[in-house]
């Protein structure tokens, strides 16, 4: 049966419920709309549409999004709908600390409620910068409330001296550089007002721009729109697009649970790897499988990996820049050379499935997408590690990785915590080499807390003056999608709960082999069960309010770091209409 023959009348809508009866409490709420100066055919019987907007001052990724609301808007009005904004808590990747990891659980459940307890009949989710797009859909999805999600988009390409820019990847880059002494601090400066040009998320293929191409793989935004750059004039018309189709999709009652499946998560997994992505979609796709009782784990990212090439040459991995990308031919360009790998049949917000969404996608520069005879890498975008000193696992990014790293053994220099690291790392004292490995404990999701991206361990600069770029570095951390380098990363058990990453020493040898997946410290049981024993947990830091909260419903980076509470536990939401 066509989604045309399941239309609901307007009786049935979920906002008819608050602005329909005629009833004390509907009189309440259709006088409140006309204090707004709406008349009553402009709202009653149309499909309410939340625009559920993360813009604030402080997050400069979404500086353009005051315009693209009321593009929405626009859209929404004229597919005969009635838009609310609602602004929701919004997470600069740049301004909140310790991280706006932290936050994430945060926005989601603030997403959650407000779309359980206003007379919302479908939304429009708007982010892009790194937690905004797994924040929005994770609550979505457990409100279940029909939902379109509009991708920021990455900001323009630019260029310094001479030479292209890669967001965060070249902050990285020069950072190394001014360490090792070849760049002023005058350099320094004027590279500020270079990295970042204009509106839009990160360009590179960072946590932003993964996350987006994720919900687009997941069939939550319009084909093609994860990839238009934020200051393209077809950014504005997807805005109004999908102010547009939200309307439809509140008239279908087109539900978040229908899209996200288990067969759409390996799609999802599927384009990471063939992008590849951040490390931190790991985390924020169990997280967002969980809430829609998807059984997900970290081996299933490693079994996907395995089969599937990097044919986007799109840094920090690669060469080239999104706009590139966009112009390439996207990510429907990218999905087309892979057709075969992905379950075809999934269907999408668009009303249509993601093989109608890829269509006949052209690619027009093969050498930013990659065809399959000649990728990136073969296979292995994101790797999977265990041992004794990860028993539930931990990550890497192996095409980041100095090949001459991806087999591994050297002494451990430990460093407590991050102010201890940033105290010592440039201590000749310590007397590191490049064989050494450096190790910092109490990063992970309490130890922090929010298991910030520390995970792209500096390296000291004696060692980056005689020519250093990488070492092998471990932590219970995240890193940045921009980072790069030989960074094992999401190590869990996190040091702060006593797992094994707690019990290293300085001077244990600890041995990395990316191809057999595995990270091991070279100490006995008994020495492991000895320091066990001898180890004291931390103090609790919060008695009250959102930290306690943090701190007793948080899981551990392979259970997605959400809040226990949050799962979904095939239990029935309360009903707002009851109250």
């Amino acid at each position: 049966m066509k989604a045309e023959e399941n239309r609901l009348k307007p009786e049935e809508l979920r906002s008819h419920r608050w602005l329909g009866p005629d009833d004390l409490r509907s009189f309440g709420h259709r006088s409140r709309q006309k204090q707004s100066g709406f008349n009553t055919e402009e709202f009653a019987g149309k499909p309410v549409i939340g625009i559920l907007n993360t813009w604030n001052d402080l997050i400069s990724c979404h500086a353009h999004f005051k315009q693209r609301v009321e593009e929405i808007k626009r859209g929404v009005w004229q597919a005969g709908g009635f838009p609310v904004e609602i602004p929701v808590m919004g997470m600069s990747e740049t301004f909140m600390k310790p991280t706006s990891m932290y936050y994430r659980n945060l926005l989601a459940l603030e997403t959650e409620e407000t779309l359980r307890t206003y007379p919302i009949d479908a939304t429009v989710l708007m982010g892009g910068c790194d937690k905004t797009t797994p924040a929005l859909l994770m609550g979505a999805v457990s409100a279940n409330i029909p939902a379109i999600f509009m991708p920021g988009g990455p900001m323009q390409r630019t260029s310094w001296r001479g030479g292209p820019l890669g967001s965060g990847s070249d902050v990285w880059k020069y950072w190394a550089e001014r360490g090792a002494g070849r760049l002023s601090c005058d350099d320094w400066c004027d590279l500020e007002s270079h990295i970042a040009a204009s509106p839009g998320h990160c360009m590179t293929m960072g946590t932003a721009s993964t996350m987006t191409s994720i919900a687009e793989v997941l069939g939550f935004c319009l084909p093609g729109a994860a990839s238009i750059p934020a200051t393209h004039s077809g950014h504005s018309r997807m805005a109004s697009a999908t102010g547009s189709r939200a309307v439809e999709i509140a008239w279908q009652n087109l539900k978040p649970r229908q899209i996200l499946t288990a067969r759409s998560v390996d799609n999802a997994i599927t384009a990471l790897m063939a992008l590849g992505g951040s490390t931190n979609a790991i985390i924020h796709l169990i997280a967002l499988a969980r809430r829609a009782e998807v059984p997900l784990t970290l081996d299933r990212f490693d079994e996907i990996s395995e089969r599937v090439p990097v044919i986007a040459n799109i840094r920090p991995a690669g060469k080239y820049v999104m706009p590139d990308f966009f112009e390439a031919g996207g990510l429907r360009g990218l999905l087309g050379r892979i057709k075969d790998l992905f379950d075809l049949a999934c269907p999408n917000v668009a009303g249509t499935n993601l093989g109608e969404a890829i269509g006949v996608a052209d690619v027009y520069e093969d050498d930013v997408i990659r065809p399959r005879d000649n990728p990136l890498c073969e296979s292995g975008s994101l790797a999977v590690l265990r041992g004794n000193l990860a028993p539930d696992g931990a990550v890497i990014k192996p095409p980041a990785v100095e090949p001459h790293l991806l087999e591994h053994r050297g002494p451990a220099v430990v460093f407590k915590n991050y102010p201890d690291l940033k105290a010592r790392i440039d201590d000749p004292a310590l007397a590191l080499t490049k064989d050494h490995v450096i190790v910092l404990q109490s990063a992970g999701p309490l130890g922090a807390p929010g298991i910030p991206e520390w995970g792209m361990l500096p390296i000291p600069k004696y060692l980056l003056e005689q020519g250093v770029r990488d070492m092998v570095r471990v932590s219970d951390a995240r890193m940045s999608g921009t980072s790069y380098g030989a960074c094992v990363l999401h190590v869990s058990p996190e040091s702060h709960s006593g797992g094994p990453l707690a019990l290293v020493e300085d001077g244990d040898m600890i041995t990395l082999n990316v191809n057999e997946r595995g990270i091991d410290v070279d100490i006995s049981d008994e020495e492991m069960a000895s320091r066990r024993a001898a180890w004291k947990p931390p103090e609790k830091r919060f008695s009250r309010g959102y930290g306690r909260l943090y701190f007793d419903e948080t899981t551990q980076a392979h259970e997605g770091c959400d809040f226990r509470f949050l799962h979904a536990d095939g239990s029935t939401d309360p009903d707002p209409e009851i109250y």
